[in-house]
């Protein structure tokens, strides 16, 4: 319950980071060792803020011997992702290991299945394109159901943005989040290996908001980072001493070939802005109130609460376990 006297602003946002950052570390060792019964944790890593800031938390709790570190790229990942990886593990004192995923990718049909659909729009789409999708532009001043464009950019550079049928949408991210698929597939194979578990890091945000794939990305036995704003864990990376060149990088899928960033994919606000607002929605804060904090009109901040309460129902979804047909009491397995 909010102190009505309090005026909402982004210190709401405010943490003693030395002291998240023991808290964090110590559930790691409890959960790893007590909860789950490991002998250590499996995380990919890509550059990114988030693995990033879950690896070295992992190392700092267990140290870089009970830790291991993949790298999984394939040929449409951006080489700085890697680059920013290894940049990571060395400063942690682990050796990655190299899982390219290519070749799975592309037996199962990754490539083809989503150029495939992309050329029922654009009959000429092939090799040497390039592509992305987003959200439509437009969420603060205008009441709109969201939906999806593709841009395309030619091997010549020349570019087109076309909005997406359903049908084309669908089965454009069903390939794609292959590549999510995949690379927990691959986390799975080294932690049954060394009994080790898998370690998720998706962010507040992103756990909230359901920006994550299910079976994918958003599969993992600890997700540590799961309570932090994206805004708290740039900042948890500045005080765990993050490479300043991953700490520097916009928030960005790598999923697509086209560069694309978060913000543009699937929150229509940057994270900074879209953080306070998801605070200020979960703390019952008033659209006005809110509004003076965000910098935007009342009637903006009404639109993103509402956009905030269709992702979290789709997180909801996706998060939710498998649905039996009648319940079974298995002894020590909460309901």
């Amino acid at each position: 319950m909010r102190d009505n006297q309090t005026v909402f602003d982004r210190s709401a946002l405010d943490l003693d980071y030395a002291a998240a950052a023991r808290e964090i570390e110590e559930s790691i060792r409890h959960i790893v060792a007590v909860d789950l019964r490991r002998q250590g944790v499996v995380l990919g890593v890509s550059g990114g803020i988030d693995s990033a800031v879950c690896a070295t938390l992992a190392v700092r709790a267990l140290g870089p011997e009970r830790v291991r570190l993949l790298l999984m790229p394939e040929k449409e990942s951006s080489p700085d992702s890697t680059r920013r990886g290894r940049l990571l593990c060395e400063g942690l004192g682990v050796t990655p290991v190299m899982e390219n995923i290519t070749a799975p990718l592309t037996a199962l049909g990754c490539y083809e299945r989503r150029d495939a659909a992309i050329r029922r729009l654009i009959p000429g789409f092939g090799n040497g394109w390039k592509q992305k999708i987003g959200l439509a532009a437009g969420l603060l001043d205008h009441d709109r159901v969201n939906y999806f464009t593709i841009t395309v950019e030619s091997p010549e550079g020349l570019r087109q943005t076309t909005r997406m049928p359903v049908d084309v949408y669908l089965e454009v991210v069903a390939a794609t989040n292959l590549k999510q698929r995949v690379r927990k597939t691959m986390e799975y194979t080294h932690a049954d290996a060394l009994n080790h578990a898998v370690l998720g890091t998706p962010n507040r945000l992103e756990y909230e908001l359901g920006f994550f794939v299910r079976g994918g990305d958003g599969l993992a036995d600890l997700k540590p980072i799961a309570h932090l704003y994206k805004t708290q864990v740039y900042a948890m990376a500045a005080h765990l001493g993050v490479p300043e060149d991953i700490r520097n990088q916009a928030p960005s899928t790598d999923t697509y070939t086209l560069e694309q960033s978060q913000e543009e994919f699937y929150y229509a606000l940057p994270y900074d802005q879209l953080d306070l607002a998801l605070c200020a929605y979960g703390s019952g804060v008033p659209e006005d109130e809110a509004a003076s904090a965000l910098g935007i009109a009342p009637a903006q901040v009404a639109r993103v609460y509402k956009d905030i309460t269709l992702k979290r129902r789709t997180s909801a979804r996706i998060l939710r376990d498998a649905v039996l047909v009648q319940d079974v009491e298995v002894e020590g397995i909460a309901a």
